[in-house]
């Protein structure tokens, strides 16, 4: 099963662009950070852990612009086929649509906030001015 776990609402989440082979991160460029959690079970401890960890610093993660998508299922989805994980994996992409990050093990959020934190364009946005809309 690809979930979709929004930093305020957990929803199910299927694009029709990844039925016809594209990429299915192509949505989030220059706009997010996906951060994609695999595991090849919802009851994985390690997925578990790392859904909590998120769960407890969702606001750090809502200010770098990372969304968070999950994959617990081990069948060949769009995203594995691109990300290729190996059982659990975190990986988070940058707003450029490369990878940044590939971990093999629960990461703490705020460790994973530093390491956005040092990325040149979240330094970008860090020094640029907030703009009143």
């Amino acid at each position: 099963m690809i979930r979709f776990l929004s930093l305020m609402v957990m929803t199910l989440a299927v694009s029709p662009a990844w039925a016809n082979g594209d990429d299915p991160l192509a949505e989030y460029l220059w706009t997010a950070r996906p951060l994609v959690i695999f595991a090849d079970s919802p009851n994985d401890p390690r997925y578990l852990q790392q859904i909590a960890a998120i769960d407890a610093r969702r606001a750090d993660l809502a200010e770098r612009d990372v969304i968070v998508l999950t994959d617990t299922e081990p069948a060949g989805s769009a995203l594995r086929t691109v990300l290729r994980p190996r059982d659990f994996m975190i990986v988070l992409i940058g707003k450029d649509g490369q990878v940044k990050l590939r971990k093999p093990f629960p990461w703490d959020v705020r460790e994973l906030s530093r390491a956005i934190d040092k990325m040149p364009l979240r330094q970008q946005e860090m020094r640029a001015p907030v703009v009143a809309e």
